[in-house]
């Protein structure tokens, strides 16, 4: 197998990284790339770096589903400076690979390269390609070497460094993994947004990672059809931004939207089977009739048995997003209207969608209640148990 070695900080990785390994596998015919990162580089043995682990992370996180990269922590585990001499020897005495392999590095690395531990016996135990990082211009190099000829990104990790902590925009510039990483360990003064939750006035910050949402998103992608997966991205769209108008914390609704339909598609043995563990066999009539509705109290047991999230209000937002009950919290209440409103329906009148137009999150959800059930009424579809007693409570002004 021919294999090519591309080392560094990464601190973070960002898009030149996976960039330079794409051209370098694609252009001059390598089988595999593999991303080594410094434990403490020679050449910034000051420098103020995150964690090995979370540069670890953030490099596996961003390569999901890509056989032609490998991560390898050689380094990281030999600990002290990294030599670019000691991970050769380790390459290949562990992949084996054919012939000598690649060693990718900048043109910006080239006036030091002489300055490298044993830099002459680096040039003779690999194959060096010299990438454009700064000139488009040949590099001047003393030993023999390929050049990449690869487009210039203008893109550090330094650039990432500073616009995040200026809060300037980055999340573009770096892989959807890496960023959730950043945005969730809060690294490199990454601040996130606050939201003050109405119920109890406290301060109520992210409590639902964005690394989980994508671990839930990419499975709900999986399970139903990508029509259905649309709708549920909108519903959580909406979800979210609902909470951030009713003063909820926007992450939990977007997961919760995000996952009300995860059992949708599932065949109804299997629903039924799942709903089991909900609460026994003790399905109404309707349900009976009808089992596709049990799809929310089974999307409940499939979130917890497969993320380990046991947060009842997540948890209730799913389990009855279809026919509502009497008591139900601020969430759920947010992830009915939202199943209901979403922006890719065609049949929801303005003045409910505008949500804007509500005072409060109660208003809302008695209009889109309202609206169901004439929907519900007027193609003469049965109502379930849980909708008309809510629906009772809420004209007799009881606690519902």
């Amino acid at each position: 197998m021919k294999l090519a070695i591309l080392g560094g900080s990464f601190n973070p990785v960002h898009l030149g990284h996976l960039w330079l390994a794409d051209a370098a596998l694609s252009v001059l015919g390598y089988d595999r790339i593999i991303l080594v990162p410094a434990f403490i580089s020679p050449f910034k043995p000051g420098a103020r770096e995150t964690s090995p682990a979370d540069r670890l992370d953030m490099l596996a996180a961003s390569i999901p589903g890509d056989p032609r990269i490998i991560v390898d922590n050689c380094e990281i585990k030999r600990g002290g400076v990294s030599y670019t001499i000691d991970t050769i020897a380790d390459i290949r005495r562990r992949y084996c690979p054919a012939g000598k392999p690649g060693l990718i590095i900048g043109d910006d690395l080239v006036p030091a390269f002489s300055q490298w531990r044993r830099a002459e016996d680096i040039a003779a135990e690999t194959d060096i390609i010299i990438a454009h990082r700064e000139s488009a211009e040949p590099a001047a190099f003393p030993y023999p070497c390929t050049p990449l000829n690869n487009a210039i990104m203008e893109l550090s990790s330094a650039a990432v460094r500073e616009r995040i902590q200026n809060g300037e925009p980055w999340r573009s510039l770096v892989p959807q993994g890496a960023r959730f990483i950043i945005e969730d360990r809060r690294l490199y003064g990454y601040t996130p947004p606050v939201f003050r939750e109405d119920a109890g006035g406290g301060v109520c910050r992210t409590k639902v990672t964005h690394e989980l949402i994508a671990r839930v998103e990419a499975e709900v992608r999986s399970l139903v059809s990508p029509s259905r997966f649309l709708h549920s991205r909108s519903a959580a769209l909406m979800a979210y931004d609902l909470c951030v108008h009713f003063r909820l914390d926007p992450d939990r609704g977007y997961l919760a939207g995000m996952a009300h339909d995860m059992a949708k598609s599932l065949p109804e043995e299997e629903m039924m089977r799942l709903a089991c563990q909900e609460e026994g066999r003790n399905f109404s009539k309707l349900e009976q009739k009808k089992p596709s509705l049990l799809h929310g109290k089974a999307g409940a047991v499939l979130l917890r048995q497969k993320f380990g999230i046991e947060d009842e209000d997540i948890l209730e937002a799913i389990r009855y997003h279809t026919t509502g009950r009497v008591g139900m919290g601020p969430l759920a209440r947010v992830v009915y209207a939202a199943d209901k409103i979403e922006n890719s329906r065609g049949d929801v009148r303005g003045e409910v969608r505008d949500f804007s137009r509500f005072a409060d999150l109660d208003s809302l959800f008695t209009a889109v209640l309202e609206d169901t059930v004439a929907f519900l009424r007027s193609n003469q579809m049965d109502l379930s148990a849980g909708t008309l007693k809510l629906l009772d409570a809420m004209h007799k002004g009881r606690n519902w």
